[in-house]
Formats: structure tokens, sequence, C-alpha cells
């Protein structure tokens, strides 16, 4: 059986929980054996909206793939909500359908709306008090205990690393499970997170060529850190490879190829459980 994320929280190791943007994503994430998902906010911008993470995604977009994805997957899903996408009532829109999908953590951050990619310039927070009312308001909202309430601050581009751990104390007070600072810029900083958001999980967010440095899991964990996500190495993976692909088809006229870096017609339907599904027909299946 799959643990609960705040079950799995409270064993040792560290937990990596790569992105999705979408139920196929999540399912890869899955079948490699990861042990959560991550729907980040700025990958639904990428894909869904060809644009960067500039608070551009609707609830309803955000709340369409959430419901996709945990009816495809097992694995314990984190989703990213942004702002909370308005005030506090707002919030508690957005909290109860997210409970409604079996969501283990619904993340909150403390920029104003609307919101920015934290490894991009010219982010604002607000006010400690906002957020505070922002946190209150998703745990007061949610139906279960397992359903997990991670709070992320900004405050280090912003204010600098003491507001942020100014912040951190804050947060946990306001009754957040997990903490997170987004966007240290070195090992001591994350060090000095950790520390703070003791006795609390910390989270870690890996970003390729962001402002955080890019550590293995191992030194993730020697720091101190319970969770590292891994928003879109998915999606600028996928982006690389589909890019790679359509230049090849341009040049050459076919994709015939480049089959043997592709996954073929047979097994894409193996992966996405056609044999489960024809088992389903037959046994419902109507003869006259």
């Amino acid at each position: 059986m799959t643990l609960t994320l705040k079950e799995r929280l409270m064993r040792p190791g560290l937990i990596q929980v790569p992105g999705a943007f979408d139920a196929l994503g999540a399912l890869l994430v899955e079948q490699a054996g990861f042990e959560a998902v991550y729907v980040s906010g700025a990958g639904l911008a990428y894909t869904q909206l060809g644009r960067p993470d500039l608070g551009l995604v609707y609830p309803d977009e955000l709340l369409a793939q959430v419901e996709r994805i945990t009816d495809r997957v097992r694995i314990p899903v984190i989703v990213d909500a942004d702002t909370g996408f308005g005030g506090v009532l707002n919030i508690q829109r957005i909290v109860r359908a997210l409970d409604r999908y079996g969501v283990s953590a619904i993340q909150i951050e403390d920029q104003v709306f609307p919101k920015r990619c934290g490894h991009l310039d010219g982010k604002e927070v607000v006010p400690e008090e906002e957020m505070i009312a922002r946190i209150r308001a998703a745990v007061d909202t949610r139906s279960r205990n397992d359903l997990l309430v991670i709070a992320r601050t900004d405050a280090v581009a912003v204010q600098g690393l003491q507001s942020a751990l100014n912040r951190l104390q804050a947060y946990r007070e306001a009754g957040a499970d997990v903490l997170f600072v987004d966007a240290p810029t070195d090992r001591a900083m994350m060090a000095d997170i950790v520390q703070a958001a003791q006795p609390l999980p910390a989270m870690a967010n890996m970003v390729e060529g962001g402002k955080t440095p890019i550590l293995s899991a191992s030194e993730l964990e020697a720091i101190g850190f319970r969770l590292a996500i891994y928003p879109n190495s998915l999606t600028r993976r996928m982006v690389y490879a589909g890019r790679d692909l359509l230049l090849h088809l341009k040049e050459q006229g076919t994709t015939d190829t480049v089959g043997d870096v592709m996954v073929q017609f047979a097994e894409l339907n193996q992966l996405l459980g056609r044999a489960e599904l024809a088992a389903l027909e037959d046994r419902w299946k109507y003869t006259r």
C-alpha cells in the first residue's frame, strides 16, 4: 500500500518529488518508482499556455489537470496553488476542491498576485500577516488531517535571508505542516533554512538553471531537507527531445530513422494500460 505523504514524512530519508504537468507525466513518475508527484503552477503555464510562470494560470485550469492526475495515479500528489488565486475566501474554495480530489499537500506562497516564478527577478511579497491569514484559511478549510499545507516564502530575494527565516517561524505558528523557502543561493543559506524550519520538515526546490545550487539527493538529505521537488525537469527534457525530433522530421521528411529513440505504438499502449482496460471491456461486454 502507498503511504500517505504525512506518514512518509514520519520516516527517515529524503523524498524526491518530480513534477508533472499532466496525467501521462504523473504516470511516468509513478512507474519510475518515485513516492510522490508534484503539480507545478509553472509547469502548467509552460505546457498548457505556452507562457512563462507569471501568474497566468486560472484556478479551473489547475483543477482540471489535478482531477485527471489524481484519477490516474495512486502515489501522493502535491499541488502548487500559487497565492491561492485571491483572498482567503478564494483559498477556501481552492482547498475544498483539491481536498475533494484527494491530493496529499497544497502549497501556498506569500507573493503578491499576480505572482511570478520564484527564480525570476521582480518578485514582491505580501505582509507577513496576510500570508498568515492565507495559511490559517487553508488549514481551517481542509477536511482531512493527512492533507498537508506547505507554506512557501519568496522573501529571500525581496527582503533577505533573515526576513525569510522570521517568516518561517510565523508560518509554523500559523499551522503550516511543511516549510519552503524558494530560491536560496548557496548551501549556507539552505542549511540556515532547514535549521529555522525545525521541527517541521523543510522542502528544497531544484530548478535547473535557477538561483539555487543543484544538489544530489544525498547532499540535500545531509543538509536536513525532507522533501525535494524537481518541478519541471521532465518538461525541460521533453522540450529538448521534442525539438530534436521535429527538426529531424523537417530535415529528413520522416521519423522512421529515429524510431530507436521513440516509444513505439505497442509499448505506449502497454504503458497506458491498454490490457487492463481491455479486460474491463471483456468483463462488462454486452453480448446479444
